[in-house]
């Protein structure tokens, strides 16, 4: 049986008592090496954009910058391949459910045995997905998905690349109004700007026929 080849591992967490928590755990396991850690996506961001390489990146639902959703949705609008575990102490299905949506390749509670943590990593290393038991016929049930008409179609013009003076010249309101129907949205689907809304609605959109702009 051929030799199992040491994976390698970087960590994105806010906590840096997590960090060197899970920097000891990985040290005394002889299938894995810890690459780096950090406490902020833009670093786990800058690390996948570099010449640091490695097989998975354990990532906290929290960090210093953003969650690991719009983490997730970043990397999506790079389009940086790369396989993340989202560990996480929310017992939040809601949690579970929206990384899955948003391309996370597995999913570990803080509170569980190491040993899932580690099954999880090899699973996902190895190209298959791994997540605590979801109600999958649910899981279309997004941010976006329960969004109004008229915010689907304001999503719908910043996927065309509109710019708030041409929104509000299509819709009769003020460019200033504009910006807040924007915040407001921002808000309301989890996102932090302009392209990571795009970023999740192109990829929903691919999920959700019937997603469409009027």
């Amino acid at each position: 049986m051929p030799e199992q080849r040491t994976l390698r591992v970087m960590i994105a967490e806010r906590n840096p008592l997590v960090i060197s928590a899970l920097r000891d755990l990985i040290d005394r396991d002889e299938r894995f090496v810890l690459i780096d850690g950090t406490q902020t996506g833009e670093g786990l961001i800058k690390a996948l954009s570099g010449k640091q390489t490695f097989d998975v990146a354990i990532v906290g639902w929290k960090l210093l910058d953003m969650d690991a959703g719009q983490l997730l949705a970043e990397v999506q609008q790079r389009q940086i391949n790369t396989r993340v575990v989202v560990f996480c102490n929310d017992h939040d299905v809601g949690i579970v459910k929206h990384c899955l949506r948003m391309g996370a390749q597995g999913f570990c509670y803080q509170f569980d045995d190491p040993g899932i943590l580690f099954d999880t990593l090899l699973a996902v290393a190895n190209g298959r997905i791994c997540f605590p038991y979801v109600d999958i016929s649910r899981i279309d049930e997004t941010p976006v998905s329960r969004l109004t008409n008229r915010e689907l179609e304001f999503l719908g013009m910043l996927a065309d690349g509109w710019t708030n003076l041409q929104i509000a010249t299509r819709t009769g309101i003020s460019e200033n109004t504009v910006k807040y129907h924007l915040k407001n949205l921002y808000d309301k689907i989890g996102v932090r700007n302009r392209a990571m809304a795009v970023a999740l609605y192109v990829g929903e959109k691919k999920r959700l026929p019937q997603i469409a702009m009027q």
